[in-house]
Order: structure tokens, then sequence, then C-alpha cells
């Protein structure tokens, strides 16, 4: 890699900073506070050096591999007995010594080292440390690193806790490591040899395919032993893949990868919620089609039961129509006039009275029978309406969890809204007015008793039950009344062909009444009940439409950073071929 000129990576930093800057805003507008931190962090180190983030366990000896590394003959970090840092240390150049407290968790301490001219040191506290705030803190300054020094005890490099940090930094963030066994001036060198191996396997194990690992004493560097202290080879390589001009081009691609990376890890968040969202519209399609199909299912009941009712009436209104047939003939009026007359029969207008009783008998006896029984099957079915979409509601599926690394506080609001559904419709149902529907049955007073007699949906069948016989005993009710007019005053001399077409006339318009209206108000109360049923899902509509708004804002959002985040890549290979 060669030196670019000062003013292109002037111009990239720009570049690299606008785009970054995007990025800091979607994590905003996700309103994740640690991800917009860490972006912020990022944003704000883009001119600094490069930086080595020291980790390691409390008393690896990270302190003294620094003092050695930067060949100071002072503390520069002060190295106890007991372990002494309590607060982050960023050392970077300047060409006074001074200590600077950023705040109650990093301190940036000035050194007039050469070195530190384009790399600057980052001294953490210990992984294990137990001290408040620490782990979360070392955790932060992660992400801005572009490099990780992680140091172990050469006696002992198998800690569980280093290697779980270890995990996070490589696994989450996909830093670049160099691995350090300090204090090799305690260990037999074959015991050293095992240890190093021991730590080349574990990282192989991780992912890492060609580990580096150095084997120091900043003992023995610092007493002024560097050809058997092991910092000698350690300075080659920094000095083959970072100083000497390659630093600030190696810190903007690392930039450059941590911000892919923070925008893959939002990406990847999104995804998640897509499928989350995908799931919910699949179940809502389907919450829609079980009640189009209960609600089809419900409407052919109907057309069974008018179907019956029609069947019914028709063979009973045409039976007394042939009676009415044959008793209006000339010669048998003739005969019930003479007999009524002498009193050895009924009179004519006696014998129509009893017809039109009879119809009224048959049809209200017959017509409740098949209505009782219809009724019982649209019940049901709109019974099951309500119970199939209460057992779904309860079985919807859970993709986005509660613990998610980014959208926790999405997958939380999305559990609280499908929690308020599902128990709203649970109180929905057990709530006997809402199975009551006021404009296709006004006479609430009648229904009333009826409905306190039943609970939930349970009332359905006995509103049905209570509307469906008082609406055909009224249409009934009409017909048999017009007919008692027409048969009223019926003499010898009345023309039978009048009577009979008006009876004929009452029936067939009184046929299609019972057809249109029964079947018009059962379906009319089937589709209000369904209508009823699906406004209970407003919220969650609501919610997912925001959810298709905020995916498809949120992926734009990616592509258009990570496109442009791959095009910087790109320049600064080019610019540095």
């Amino acid at each position: 890699m060669i030196k670019i000129l000062d003013t292109t990576l002037t111009e990239y930093r720009t570049k690299i900073d606008h785009i970054v800057g995007e990025l800091h805003d979607l994590t905003k507008e996700i309103g994740h506070d640690d991800l917009e931190t860490t972006v912020s962090d990022l944003r704000d180190r883009i001119k600094e050096p490069f930086m080595f983030v020291i980790v390691g366990e409390v008393k690896a000896g990270k302190s003294s591999f620094i003092n050695a590394l930067l060949e100071s003959q002072k503390e520069i970090c002060k190295v106890a007995a007991s372990p002494m840092t309590d607060t982050i240390q960023q050392i970077t150049y300047g060409e006074e010594e001074r200590v600077v407290a950023i705040n109650d968790y990093l301190k940036r301490i000035y050194q007039p080292v050469d070195i530190l001219k384009e790399i600057s040191i980052v001294d953490t506290p210990g992984t294990n440390t137990i001290v408040d705030h620490h782990q979360e803190i070392t955790e932060r300054f992660i992400p801005a690193s572009d490099l990780i020094v992680f140091v172990f005890e050469s006696k002992n490099p198998y800690r569980q806790s280093a290697w779980d940090f270890f995990n996070f930094i490589h696994e989450d963030w996909r830093k670049k490591i160099i691995f350090i066994l300090q204090q090799k001036d305690l260990m037999v060198p074959a015991d050293l040899v095992t240890n190093v191996n021991g730590v080349r396997e574990y990282a192989q194990k991780k992912g890492i395919e060609d580990p580096k690992i150095f084997a120091v004493s900043a003992k023995q560097e610092l007493e002024g032993h560097p050809t058997i202290s092991g910092y000698e080879p350690l300075r080659e390589y920094i000095a083959e893949n970072i100083t000497g001009g390659k630093a600030p081009v190696l810190k903007l691609v690392n930039n450059i990868e941590t911000s892919r990376n923070i925008n893959g890890k939002i990406y990847k968040g999104v995804s998640i919620r897509k499928d989350q969202y995908n799931a919910d519209v699949r179940f809502r399609d389907d919450i829609r089609e079980t009640l189009d199909k209960q609600e089809i299912k419900s409407a052919n009941q109907v057309d069974i039961l008018v179907e019956n009712l029609l069947a019914t009436y028709d063979r009973i209104t045409n039976k007394r129509e042939k009676e009415l047939t044959e008793g209006i003939g000339f010669f048998s009026l003739v005969k019930r006039s003479i007999f009524s007359v002498w009193n050895k029969g009924e009179s004519a207008k006696d014998w129509l009275d009893g017809l039109a009783s009879g119809l009224e008998k048959d049809l209200n006896t017959s017509l409740k029978d098949k209505l009782n029984d219809g009724v019982v099957d649209i019940a049901d079915s709109i019974q099951q309406m309500g119970k199939m979409i209460d057992l779904k509601l309860k079985n919807s599926e859970t993709i986005l969890k509660d613990n998610h690394e980014i959208f926790s506080d999405i997958a939380e609001r999305r559990t609280n809204v499908l929690r308020e559904l599902q128990e709203t419709f649970s109180k929905f149902l057990k709530h006997s007015e809402n199975f009551h529907d006021e404009e296709l049955f006004p006479d609430k007073e009648t229904i009333s008793p009826n409905i306190a007699a039943g609970s939930g949906m349970a009332v359905v069948g006995i509103i049905l039950a209570t509307v469906t016989n008082g609406m055909v005993f009224d249409i009934t009710g009409g017909i048999l009344t017009t007919i008692g007019f027409l048969f009223a005053g019926v003499s010898i001399g009345m023309k039978r062909k009048k009577i009979l077409e008006g009876y004929q006339f009452e029936i067939a318009k009184g046929r299609t009444r019972l057809e249109s209206e029964v079947t018009e108000k059962l379906k009319s109360y089937i589709a209000n009940i369904k209508s009823k049923i699906d406004r209970n899902f407003h919220n969650f509509d609501d919610m997912l439409k925001r959810e298709e708004e905020s995916i498809t804002r949120f992926e734009k959002s990616y592509e258009s950073i990570e496109e442009r985040l791959k095009a910087m890549t790109g320049e600064i290979e080019e610019a540095v071929a």
C-alpha cells in the first residue's frame, strides 16, 4: 500500500463522514441509543490516528506491555500489584506530557513519543473486572478501534471470560486482531510453545485462518534485552502493516468496514422485522379469508333455511289452493248455501273462514319447526366464526423476539398490540350486546329479555330464533289478513275466478317477501357480525401499515449507504493500488 496525498485523504474523509452521517441519522430514526453512540464515536474519531485497543483480563500485563511498546522509561500506564486501570486511557501524541479527563470513564494521555504520531493506543480495564460500567464502556470503545491487541497471560491464555470477550469482538464486529502472550519470561520455553500453539488452535477454530501471535516480555524489553523480549517481531509487523504512511488509509478503510458492519446489523434486524411483518400480513390475510369463508358458509345455511321455508310454504299454500279451487265451484257454493239455510251444513263464509284458519295454523306450526331447525345451524356457523378467529389469535407466529439486539422495542410494541387484541377480542365474544344488530332488528325491547337469558356468543341463536320467528309470522300474518278480507262476504254471485286469482296473488307476493326479507336480513346480520369481528383488528392494521412504511424506508437507507460505502472502498483501493 502506497501513501496518498493529504488533500485526497481529506476528500475521502469528507465523503465518508457524510455517508456515516446518514448512518447516524438512521440509527437515530431506529431509536437505538447504543448504535447511535457507536456511530457518533466513529464519526468523531475519523480524523484521529490509527487506534490500537488493548484488551485482556486483569493482571494479564496490559499496562506493562504498552509501556514497553512505547519504549518509555516512564510509567505512561501505571503498573501495580492490584488492578490499577479503572478507566479507559487513550494514549496519543502531544508535544508535552499531559492528562485530560474526558469523562468519568475516559482520560486522554498526551506523550511526545514518535510512534504516537501515526497511532494511538487505548488501554482498557480488564475484561473480567467487577468494577461498575467497565465492561460496558470497553465494549462501546471496540467498534471505533482499528486494531485489537488481545493480551493474555503466557502461563494461562485459556480463561473463558477472555475468549467470551474475543467472541464479542470477532463475531459482532469482525475486527482485525493480534494476540499477545505477555510475561513470557515466566514460562519454560517448551510450555510457552504449547500455549502459543493452543492460542493458534483456539483462534483458528473461531474462524481466524492465520492468527498473528507474539510472545513478549515487557520486563525484558524495559530492562534492555530487545533480542529476547519478543518485541522486535511485533514492531516489524506494525511497521510492515500499519505505520510508514499506511495508517491514515487503513483508518479510512476500517471506518468504512465498521460502518458497513453496523449498516449490515441494522439490515439484518430489518430483515427479521420484515419476516415478522410478512408473517403478520399472512396472519391478517388468514383472518380475512377465514371470515370470508365463514360468511359464505353461514350464508349457505341461510339459503338452506329459506329453501326449506319456501318448500313448506308452497306445500301448505298449494294444498289450501286446491281446496279453495274445489270449494268455490258453482255447485259446491250452491250446495253450501242451501244446506246452511236448513242448518244442515256450514255456510260458504264458515267454510272460507275455516280454510283461512287452517292455513294459518299449518303455516305457523310448520314454518316454526323449519325456522328452529335452520336457525341452530346458522347460529352455530356464526359462533364458529368467532371461535376460529379467537383460536388463530392465540396461535399467531412470533419471529421478532423481545430480546432482539436492535429492535426489541418494536418486538415489545407488537407483543403489546397483539396482547391487547387478544384481550379485547375475548371480551368482545363474551359481551352479548355485540351480537345484537339494531339496524336489522330494531325491536330491542322484545329481544332484550331473551338476550339476558344467554351469554356472549351463545345469544346468537336466541336472537336469530326470536327475530326470524317474529319476521316470518309478521309476513304470514299480513298474507292471512289480506286473504281474510278477500274471503269476507263471499256469496254465490261473486266471481269465483277473482277469488282464486286474489288468493294466488297474495300467496305469491307473500312467498316473494318471505324469500327476500329472510334472506336479506339474515345475510346482512352475518355480514355485520363479520364486520364487527374484523373491526377488532383496527390497531393491528395500523401497526402493519406503520411497519410497512418503516421497513421500506429503512431498506432504502441501507441500500443507499451500503452502495456508497462499497464505492468508497473501491475508490480508495484504486488510489493506493
